[in-house]
């Protein structure tokens, strides 16, 4: 098992709105304290893969995540859902104990 895996759904997505921006098709996938939960989930295109992050390739688009945040995120999964609440990046981490509404807080 990888230490964490990006969908074939969010590699399209990065993909498509790293071509409109014309920036490499690099997710940065960070973790913060703070939020509802006590830490959230940043994304963010990145223009380089940084010494020390850990990475995972799908359909040619590269998931970074820095040295830190991997051990709250290690075995999780990026995802592109798109619903009629709208469409957003989510991640499936079995590391959560808790989360909340909005999907982008959680705890350990």
């Amino acid at each position: 098992m990888s230490d964490i895996a990006l969908t074939p759904s969010a590699a399209a997505r990065v993909a498509a709105i790293a071509g409109k921006q014309g920036k490499p098709a690099i997710l940065r996938l960070s973790v913060e304290g703070g939020g509802c939960s006590g830490f959230q989930y940043r994304f963010g295109l990145a223009d380089a893969v940084e010494p020390g992050d850990i990475t995972v390739e799908t359909d040619g688009v590269t998931l970074a995540v820095d040295d830190i945040s991997i051990d709250l995120v290690r075995g999780a999964s990026v995802d592109y859902v798109e619903s009629l609440g709208g469409a957003a990046f989510k991640v499936d981490n079995p590391n959560a104990a808790s989360g909340c509404g909005c999907g982008t807080s959680f705890s350990v």
